[in-house]
Formats: C-alpha cells, sequence, structure tokens
C-alpha cells in the first residue's frame, strides 16, 4: 500500500519560470509544480495543498507558524506517514528549523526546494521533489527530526546552510555533513543528531535582530536596538566569541534592560565559547551576561531565540535553553 504523503507548497524558485526575454526568475499565474506533482504520485499517495506563491524573502516567521499549524491541523484530520514542503531556499533553513523545534509528530518531515527555476535547462525541483517523496516515504525517515533535501543528500535542519548563491549544491552541513544520501537503489542514512527539542509556541511575535560583529564596532547599533524595544539580540560574533571593546558599553545597555543577548561565531565551522581574557573576550562577555549559543549559526539563533522567548524571559532558562 502506498504511503500517504502531504505536499505543502510554499513558493520559491522551484515554483518560478524564467523569462525567456528577460531572463528574470519570477512566480507566474500557476505553480508549475502543480502539474508536475502529478509524476511523482506513483511513488505514494499524495495530497496537495497550495499553502501559498512566495518568494523566500518574502517568508516571515507568521508564515512558518502557518505550516506549521496546517501539518498539524491535517494531521488531526487524517494521520498520515510524512509531510514534503517545498520553499524558496534563501529562508529555507531558517522554515526548516523552526519547524525542527516546533513539530513533534510522528511522521517524516522534508523540506526542497530547487536552485534552477522550472523551466531553464538542468531544472533541478522536479528531481528534488521526487527525492523527498521517496524520502518521506520512507521508514527510516521517522523520528530523525526535520530534514532538508536537495541533490541527492539529507541534511539535519539544525546544522545545513546556504553556502553558494546559486550552485545545485549550495545546502552543506560544515563540521557534520550529510545524514544520508539518496541512490536509485534507495535511501541510506549513515547517522542521525543524538538529541531533539520541542517547544509548544503559539506567538511568534517576538522582535528579534541579528547583527554581524567587525572591526572596529562601536556600541551606536547595539544602543539603537535598545531603545527601539527589541526583545532580543543575536551576534555574529568574532572568532571563537570575542566582540571589539567599543561594543562593551551597548552590551551592558541592553543586559541591563533585560534583553538577552546570544552570541554565535560569524566563522561557519567551529562553536562560539568563552575562551579569551581580554577586553571584550568571551570570557568578559559570558560574565556580563551574555548568552554563547552551542554551535547554531545566527539566523538560525535567531529563530531558537524567537522561539524560547515564547516560553521564557528568564536568562538562566534562556541560557539552559541555548546549551542543548
Amino acid at each position: 500500500m502506498k504511503k500517504k504523503i502531504i505536499v505543502i507548497h510554499t513558493g520559491g524558485t522551484i515554483s518560478m519560470m524564467e523569462d525567456a526575454e528577460t531572463g528574470a526568475v519570477s512566480p507566474g499565474k500557476e505553480n508549475p509544480l502543480s502539474v508536475q506533482t502529478s509524476i511523482v504520485s506513483d511513488l505514494a499517495d499524495l495530497h496537495v495543498i497550495e499553502a501559498f506563491h512566495l518568494p523566500s524573502p518574502h517568508i516571515t516567521p507568521v508564515h512558518m507558524e502557518k505550516i506549521k499549524r496546517l501539518i498539524e491541523d491535517s494531521y488531526k484530520e487524517e494521520p498520515f506517514h510524512g509531510v514534503v514542503i517545498t520553499h524558496g531556499t534563501d529562508t529555507l533553513e531558517e522554515t526548516a528549523y523552526f519547524l525542527d523545534l516546533t513539530l513533534s509528530l510522528p511522521i517524516a518531515v522534508v523540506v526542497t526546494g530547487a536552485m534552477r527555476s522550472s523551466n531553464e535547462i538542468g531544472a533541478d525541483g522536479l528531481y528534488n521533489l521526487i527525492s523527498s517523496v521517496r524520502i518521506a516515504a520512507d521508514d527510516k525517515s521517522i523520528s530523525k527530526g526535520v530534514l532538508v533535501v536537495l541533490n541527492d543528500e539529507i541534511h539535519s535542519a539544525k546544522n545545513v546552510t546556504k553556502t553558494h548563491t546559486s550552485n545545485v549544491s549550495t545546502f552543506q552541513s560544515p563540521q557534520y555533513g550529510p545524514i544520508g544520501i539518496v541512490t536509485k537503489q534507495g535511501i541510506l542514512y549513515h547517522h542521525q543528531p543524538t538529541s531533539n527539542e520541542h517547544y509548544h509556541v503559539c506567538d511568534v511575535s517576538k522582535k528579534v535582530t541579528l547583527i554581524k560583529a567587525y572591526a572596529g564596532m562601536d556600541s551606536d547599533l547595539l544602543k539603537a536596538i535598545k531603545d527601539l524595544s527589541y526583545e532580543g539580540v543575536v551576534i555574529e560574533a568574532l572568532g571563537q566569541g570575542n566582540l571589539p571593546p567599543g561594543a562593551l558599553e551597548g552590551i551592558d545597555d541592553l543586559i541591563a534592560a533585560n534583553i538577552p543577548v546570544v552570541l554565535v561565531s560569524r566563522c561557519f565551522n567551529g562553536i562560539a565559547q568563552d575562551v579569551y581574557g581580554y577586553a571584550g573576550g568571551g570570557k568578559e562577555l559570558k560574565e556580563k551576561g551574555v548568552i554563547f549559543s552551542n554551535g547554531l549559526n545566527g539566523q538560525k539563533a535567531r529563530i531558537k531565540l524567537m522561539v524560547a522567548l515564547s516560553q521564557t524571559s528568564d536568562m538562566n532558562e534562556l541560557e539552559l535553553i541555548f546549551k542543548q
């Protein structure tokens, strides 16, 4: 018997077309995947939902939460084996990680996209969709967290990131690599995340920003963040987790206002740690109350801080959440 798979289309390059005259890639009146999905129907019992038709830079946490509710409501109505979400690649990793943190269902969850629009030579969307449906229908894909699938590789939502502006192999997991591969013969997993974390989220309105540290950084932007009533800030710090000394006054102001500051590294390998003891070094920042994240990149740390702030504003509890 075919496995029941829900396919949720949200837009992105995978559902766009290239204009033959101008070369511009944009959404059309119809989603070409709506037609192409029928080609995949022999792989599973497919049920297609057109959630929205948006370029991925237009996706917000409100849309992410809508996808989550759509999956949960569909499962309550009639259980299914897995779900495939098609999504633009620019913010794909953020939506995938949001779902990884907030979905808790005994199903396979796969997010996929494409780097080439549906009518370009070498279009990769349909192939990625076929691979994703195969993975969602595989029993081994359950309980592995949200999976990101493109270019014959299976990645965990927590570790994967977009690394190239246009290459079809753009999605990589620095340090960890893919957790599995797709072959013509089957789905092969060679490792999996050691733990999963889930949070009940009903509020995605928390105002959290993300900034990057740089040589000579001062406190002006940090003070502006405080004055603009942000509820949290993530900083992509230098090296192992250090900031220029000129930024310290702004850090003090944020901490004094009970605005959590989460630190990640702007390096895409390694994790932020409180190692250095000079002014602006990680040890001083840790003593001030800055929260060090356990290996997330900046955009995912921002998603996690938004989710965490919907649970608690206690600094100690937030620190424990970011240790996971």
